[in-house]
Parts: C-alpha cells; structure tokens; sequence
C-alpha cells in the first residue's frame, strides 16, 4: 500500500478534527467508536492550524526516579532525541504518561519545546502535564491533559511502541490530526479519499443549514431535508 503524499496530507490541514472524524465515518465507518481521543485536553495555542504527522510513540514517568545513573540516562536521552530527529516528518509526539496520577510531572516546557521543535516535531498530544507556559517554542502545539509546575522525576521510560492516550490508541509511523478539539488516527489507506469525503458530508449538511436557517423553518421541512439529504452520494 502507497504512503500518503505530502499533498495527501497537507490537504488534511485544511479541516478541524471534528470534520476529519465525520469523514473517516464515511470512509471507514467500522472505526466509528474508536481511534481518538475522549477526554478533554488543554490547548497551549488555540489560534494555531491543525496539526498532522506521523506518530513518535513514547511512554514517560515522573513520580518515582528513573534507575538509571545519571550518565546512562544522558545516553538514554541522547538515543530518545534520535528517534524524533529519524523518521517520516513532519512528526508528531504522542506520548502516554503511566503514573497512576499522569501529570505529577511535566515533560513538556521550555527545553523541550524548543528542541522537539528543532528536530522537525510540530507539537504533542499526551495525557500528561505542560509547564511554561509563556515560554513554549512558538508554533509547537501542545495538547495535555493538565498544566502543572515541576517536572519532578520525569523520565521517559520507552518509545516506538503501542500508546494510549485518552482511548486513542496509537502506533509508531500512525497519521495523527489534532487541534483545539482532540486528535484522530487517520488510517493512511484513508487520507487521500478524505476530501472526497467532506465534500460529500458538506453537501448533505448544507441543505438541512439552509432550511434550519431560513425563515418558516419548522418540524415538516427539517423532516423534508433530511430525506432530501439522505439521497445525496
């Protein structure tokens, strides 16, 4: 199966994450209840576009120290820093925190911004914590589940394995879609059928809109719409 193109995917740019959702239900509809995130997530940017990527799967821990001396977890962060820089890009980090209270500590700041920035990263969705606030590298977006003040004993504990970030569960190499609202996995066979999609859903929706906002709308004329909505293919 052929990758999706960089036009593939710069074309889902131009969609929310909602409207990439409604149109994977046209597209994949198996996958309806399943392959984004269910919990609400804080925003660093709300003002940014959507980002798109391929997925840098990566666990992280912060409440108890790492094992590791202090020399072997240079090395290891070393080899971290390589697995963003390698790859397909543009990338997206997709990192679960496995504490039992995710979020005792932030992995994402001001260092780690900026150099996930530098190594070609557009941002991160992870059930964790985000401190910094004022000082994020511009343009990276970050989705979070809390912001908090310390990193305490952050660690990453592993990378390039099976994530799960509030239900969405994600693989390295995985198209991930994300804004203000969430983020998707978008299957790559699906990415370049996408706009097809929404034109299609944008179609049948624009004749309920139309009725739902003009004057005289009523019961009998939405119930009219949306059988008229129904025979559009």
């Amino acid at each position: 199966m052929s990758q999706p193109t960089q036009a593939d995917l710069d074309a889902l740019r131009r969609y929310d994450t909602p409207t990439i959702c409604n149109a994977l239900e046209v597209i994949v509809p198996q996958r309806r209840a399943l392959g984004f995130t269910t919990r609400h997530l804080f925003v660093s940017d709300a003002s940014l576009p959507p980002m798109v990527g391929f997925a840098r799967t990566v666990t992280f821990r912060s409440v108890e120290p790492s094992p590791l001396s202090g020399p072997e977890m240079r090395e290891r962060r070393a080899q971290y820093y390589e697995y963003i820089a390698n790859g397909p890009r543009p990338c997206i980090a997709v990192v679960q925190d496995l504490d039992p209270q995710p979020g005792f500590g932030a992995m994402w700041g001001e260092v780690n911004s900026a150099v996930h920035k530098g190594l070609g990263c557009s941002g991160v969705v992870t059930n964790g914590s985000v401190r910094d606030m004022p000082d994020l590298a511009p343009g990276f977006q970050i989705l979070a589940g809390m912001i908090g003040p310390s990193h305490a004993h952050g660690h990453v504990v592993d990378w390039g394995g099976q994530v799960n970030v509030y239900g969405m569960t994600v693989r390295d190499g995985d198209i991930i879609h994300a804004d203000q609202h969430g983020a998707a996995v978008v299957p790559a066979y699906a990415v370049a059928k996408v706009p097809e999609a929404v034109d299609l859903i944008v179609r049948r929706e624009k004749v309920i809109l139309d009725v739902a906002r003009a004057p005289g709308f009523d019961i009998e004329t939405l119930k009219k719409a949306m059988a008229d909505s129904a025979e559009i293919h």
